[in-house]
């Protein structure tokens, strides 16, 4: 990282907030008793763009999205949707934050499609729409053919983009991905940046958690972790 890169500020373009709005305020990231693993950090992810957040392993890119995610409540500071407080992951999720984490957090007992559904309709969505809604995402991400294997019948790469098609049917305001290619082909790298650009252009704030330089680079920003604090790579 360029110690030319400025330093993380809360600096915005000026007009009114819009709906879906995410904002990191001097926040203090850690677990339990630890040491911080971020300190200070302040960023806003704005509808309709893709932010990209990079770092090695171990630099703090899933602490900062489950923080984002209402899942680490900050030590100091605090992260907010349109200006309210998160107080958990339930709070976090009546506010349409959606988290595609990096474990894909699929229930082995169910099959791709059911994984899907199920989201949808625990987020409110009626039997219709969890039908049509996983429908699309597996489409989307060229898993029609595996919508009723059983997640443990899937490949590595077949779990993930699971993973992200159920993320997709939950239509967020804030969608936040953690390493969501990281087991993907070229091919299938680009159709997730490309799904995740979709996003953004039907008006989510996308975070995009990633250590591959080219998808960071398709991204409209990128912010970049390091020894426990945040900078702008692209700003």
């Amino acid at each position: 990282m360029s110690g030319a890169a400025p330093p993380v500020n809360s600096t915005e373009a000026e007009g009114e907030t819009m709906k879906g709005t995410l904002t990191v305020e001097d926040a203090e990231l850690r677990y339990g008793d630890g040491d911080p693993v971020l300190s200070g950090v302040t960023v806003t992810a704005r509808p309709g763009e893709v932010l990209a957040v990079t770092g090695t392993s171990g630099a703090g890119k899933t602490t900062l999205l489950n923080a984002m995610a209402g899942v680490l409540q900050p030590r100091a500071g605090s992260v907010a949707v349109d200006g309210t407080p998160l107080t958990g992951r339930d709070h976090a999720v009546s506010l349409k934050v959606v988290l595609i984490p990096q474990e894909n957090g699929l229930a082995a007992i169910l099959t791709a499609a059911e994984n899907i559904s199920v989201a949808v309709l625990a987020t409110g969505g009626t039997p219709a729409d969890a039908r049509r809604r996983t429908a699309e995402s597996l489409e989307a991400l060229g898993l029609s053919g595996q919508a009723n294997q059983l997640i443990d019948e899937l490949s590595g790469g077949q779990q993930q983009r699971t993973a992200l098609a159920r993320g997709l049917a939950l239509h967020g305001d804030v969608v936040l991905a953690d390493e969501v290619t990281s087991e993907l082909d070229a091919a299938n790298r680009q159709r997730v940046l490309d799904l995740l650009r979709a996003e953004a252009a039907r008006g989510a704030a996308v975070v995009f958690a990633t250590h591959d330089p080219e998808a960071a680079a398709a991204c409209d920003r990128e912010l970049h972790l390091a020894d426990g604090a945040a900078t702008w790579a692209r700003p």
